[in-house]
């Protein structure tokens, strides 16, 4: 990925491949198209990918999402302008989950930003990278350098055996706490590791030379512990651990506030304002939201999925965003927002689905506790 802004920054309608397309195909995987990009669903089946992920440790390849590099003088408060996180605030080696937001406040994107030896270290969504990186481009000052690593992959190991396998291979990354980061290297080749993830485990995401790849993802998977998995299996686990997805739980539409993502407006943010949408989500932040993100239990064995529309007697008081079959609950479960007088846990609703109506009832984000390695837990 490169620094222009020229015309083949543009995907073609075709789906792209990955550096590990042909890794994929060698190991059985089925193949679909995700965010311009042809991409593995699964190997041996989502169910049992992602009760292995729950129990051991899953290796995903999360290639097209963007891995960006901000530097120049002035990055911090430059970047401050468009999101509502304490950028300045942020210290090397440390990461803060963000979002980029519109003038009204609803959601471009959410993002990790992390603080690199070489500058801002950001990793965006798949589906939104070139909208994001064109409105990066428009809105910061020209002296910020934006450095699209196009010659790099991204790879996430999850699960609770997933430190057990990365510190036989990758010496010292142990040390690394939830949502820390830093530089090692694999034999000669660099890599950027933080404990991160999008499954609710502990867990890793590993940026390192695209031409390199496929060698390091056969030397994990060597480990016992660790198989890899599909996106089938991706979310159905962030789904479990109440985690949004953006263009779904996500969008314009929806502001940090009413999506449950208050922890990303940093107190001193909060404070000052200034950031887009300030005036809008400070005060849904100060005087509550009129619909919220919630989760939901379902009765019976129908997966309720996104779309479906949230009742309360006649009364149309949502919509679903996120569902399907939990493997690690054996039952349904949904997101959606709904409004704020039936968001409490243990409001009793019903989803419209294929014209009949299932009985859901609000539930207590997350599905599955997070298992996050925190500074000071044991190992």
């Amino acid at each position: 990925m490169s620094d222009t802004n020229e015309p083949d920054e543009i995907l073609p309608d075709a789906p792209l491949a990955l550096p590990l397309d042909a890794w994929h195909r060698a190991r059985g995987a089925r193949m679909v198209p995700f965010a311009g990009y042809l991409m593995p669903i699964q190997y041996e089946g989502i169910m049992a990918e992602h009760l292995w992920t729950r129990d051991s440790a899953g290796l995903f390849d999360v290639s097209h999402m963007g891995q960006l590099i901000l530097s120049g003088d002035g990055v911090d408060a430059a970047l401050e302008v468009l999101v509502p996180g304490d950028i300045a605030g942020l210290a090397e080696g440390r990461q803060r989950y963000s979002l980029l937001l519109a003038d009204d406040g609803g959601i471009l994107d959410d993002l990790m930003i992390a603080r690199a030896p070489m500058g801002l270290y950001l990793v965006v969504n798949g589906a939104m990278k070139w909208d994001d990186i064109a409105h990066l481009r428009e809105h910061l000052p020209d002296d910020i350098n934006i450095s699209h690593l196009e010659d790099r992959a991204l790879i996430a190991l999850q699960g609770p055996k997933a430190v057990d396998a990365l510190k036989r291979i990758v010496p010292g990354v142990d040390m690394l706490s939830f949502m820390e980061a830093g530089s090692f290297f694999w034999g000669l080749e660099p890599l950027w590791i933080s404990r991160s993830g999008y499954t609710g485990e502990d867990g890793f995401e590993i940026s390192l030379p695209a031409e390199h790849v496929a060698d390091f993802c056969d030397r994990l998977c060597a480990e016992p512990e660790v198989k890899p998995i599909g996106l089938g299996a991706r979310d159905s686990l962030r789904l479990e651990a109440g985690l949004p997805l953006y263009g779904h739980d996500l969008d314009e539409t929806t502001n940090p506030v009413e999506a449950d993502l208050g922890f990303a407006l940093s107190k001193r943010r909060r404070a000052e304002g200034g950031f887009p949408g300030s005036e809008v989500i400070l005060n849904a932040h100060a005087q509550g939201a009129v619909r919220r993100r919630v989760g939901l239990s379902v009765a019976g064995r129908m997966p309720v999925r996104e779309g479906a529309e949230i009742f309360s007697g006649a009364e149309k008081v949502g919509v679903v965003t996120s569902g399907g079959f939990a493997p690690s609950a054996n039952a349904p479960i949904a997101m959606g927002y709904v409004s704020a007088a039936q968001a409490a846990p243990g409001t009793a609703l019903e989803a419209e689905v294929r014209g009949k109506r299932v009985a859901v009832t609000v539930t207590q984000l997350p599905f599955i506790p997070h298992r996050y390695h925190r500074k000071g837990a044991a190992q």
